[in-house]
């Protein structure tokens, strides 16, 4: 089936041809369904806290910091932004003038002077047209106007990083775009006690230099107002992890004869992150940001989810400790089992069965991983996927972060969890990636790789059918222990249309 060009570009790639054959298998099997037991609630694989108790996790955070713990702020920001303007594209492509009334064009249009890059769309327009804003509209040549933001002969906004437009402006007249809010952000919640906050973002080749520019612009500015150093490192996603293409027929889709594949979702972000030199890491998508006005709740919570991780972190270190030098007790053990089911939310109807040496090595087993506390967040009708509790291949149970794609349609008691979940994952998490000796853990040997899923796409007007490797936060950390914590929506405010920006959360007030 390969030839020795087909072989040539996987070894350059460093990919094997084992895993090329196991991906072709893949997509003639299929991935299982996950079995679950449960939505996670408020009570039951949610914690929700007290005022107290919010408290103390900011205490714990703030001791750890002044301890010299050791901190990272991970973000994915390879994504272009063309997604967020499909709407603008389509009008723009399209042969009326006029947008349908109450379109998402037609709205952005009427506010068009709330829009945070309105300047720049201004200085745009003068260049292209040599006519302002307000004259387009006048003239009612809005195709030309919504052209000047999104194609490369304007603002080129619909073939930028997202990371890198203009998102918000102040009242002085400055603007930032996400990268700097996530600066900014970062300097409020995880400055170590020298003063250093560092910062990694996962990019995409094409737009690393436009990055390394906005930070040497941005960097120094951001240190003087903040009070302190940045380290910001940047990564690419492997080539290793990309994936082949398939036709309909889960035949290898080639074109001028070539295999062709395509980068393996998020989920491939796990050796980027395996990279990261860090103990404690926060993990948020690039988008998700606010002006510093807002920025209050976000804080708040940001500092309570990692003093849960240290708490968390705190008990696994006493109990392994204990485990290892084997000076433990049986009710010690009664009180490990007890913060596996409360805190951790691991069921499992196996440890009924075990003699005692046997229940010590599994508990030593399932708390000697890497730890995630994740906030939740009522369901509002926001996309996103949502938090469970379903079965993992040993037969255990625990809380897992999962995608519409990983359950099974068909299942009426899963359509009932489904429709009566309360709560879904806004990608705001922290993470423990070292043991309990300082050591790495190996993350990628706890992907789940029975959770990724097969996607239809197209290239050039060609159907192909797309892997997706386990996301990142999903089936990539499956094998993790993990807590849930309940967050306010006010910590969740994603721009995923451009007309998102015109929401309150992302206006001056």
């Amino acid at each position: 089936m390969f030839s020795t060009d087909d072989l040539n570009l996987i070894n350059a790639k460093g990919i094997s041809k084992e895993q090329l054959d196991s991906q072709l298998k893949r997509f003639e099997t299929g991935f299982p369904y996950l079995e679950l037991q449960s939505t996670a609630r408020v009570g039951d694989g949610i914690m929700s806290l007290n005022s107290d108790e919010e408290e103390q996790a900011i205490a714990r955070w703030h001791q750890y910091l002044a301890d010299g713990g050791d901190v990272s702020k991970f973000v994915p920001a390879s994504g272009a932004a063309s997604r967020m303007f499909k709407a603008l594209f389509a009008f723009a492509d399209g042969d009326t003038d006029t947008p349908k009334s109450g379109s998402d064009v037609d709205k952005l249009i009427a506010d068009i002077d709330r829009l945070p890059f309105v300047e720049e769309l201004e200085s745009a327009t003068r260049n292209l047209y040599g006519m302002g804003v307000s004259q387009l509209i006048g003239a009612h040549r809005l195709r030309d106007l919504i052209a000047a933001i999104i194609k490369p002969e304007g603002m080129n906004y619909g073939n930028l990083p997202k990371g890198l437009l203009t998102f918000h402006r102040y009242a002085d007249g400055s603007t930032r775009t996400p990268l700097e809010e996530q600066l900014v952000e970062g300097a409020q919640t995880a400055t170590s006690a020298t003063g250093n906050v560092k910062l990694h973002f996962t990019v995409s080749s094409d737009h690393r230099d436009l990055f390394k520019k906005k930070l040497s612009e941005t960097l120094p500015e951001v240190e003087k107002k903040m009070g302190v150093k940045f380290d910001v490192s940047m990564s690419e996603q492997m080539p290793s992890t990309d994936t082949v293409a398939v036709n309909l027929d889960n035949t290898p889709f080639r074109e001028n004869g070539n295999l062709v594949f395509r980068p393996g979702g998020h989920g491939a972000l796990i050796r980027n992150l395996n990279d990261i030199d860090s103990t404690v890491v926060f993990i948020k998508n690039i988008d998700n940001v606010v002006p510093d006005n807002r920025r209050e709740a976000t804080l708040r919570y940001k500092k309570i989810l990692a003093g849960i991780l240290i708490e968390v972190h705190d008990r696994i270190a006493l109990y392994l400790d204990m485990l290892s030098s084997g000076n433990y007790t049986i009710e010690d053990i009664r009180r490990m089992i007890a913060f596996m089911h409360d805190t951790l939310n691991i069921r499992d109807p196996k440890m009924k069965q075990f003699e005692d040496a046997e229940l010590a090595l599994y508990i030593k087993d399932k708390l000697n991983r890497p730890i995630r506390v994740c906030g939740m967040v009522r369901n509002e009708g926001e996309p996103g996927g949502g938090p469970y509790i379903a079965r993992n291949a040993d037969g255990s149970y625990s809380p897992q972060i999962l995608e519409s794609t990983q359950i099974d349609p068909e299942n009426d008691s899963y359509k009932e969890m489904v429709s009566t979940a309360t709560h879904f994952n806004p990608v705001d998490l922290v993470c423990y990636i070292k043991d309990v000796n300082g050591e790495k853990f190996d993350l990628p040997a706890h992907v789940d790789h029975d959770t990724g899923f097969i996607s239809s796409k197209s290239l050039h007007g060609r159907d192909l059918k797309a892997l997706e490797l386990p996301g990142l936060w999903n089936g990539a950390m499956s094998d993790w222990n993990t807590v849930f914590v309940e967050v306010p929506v006010a910590t969740f405010n994603p721009v995923k249309t451009v007309n998102d920006l015109l929401r309150a959360a992302h206006q001056p007030k």
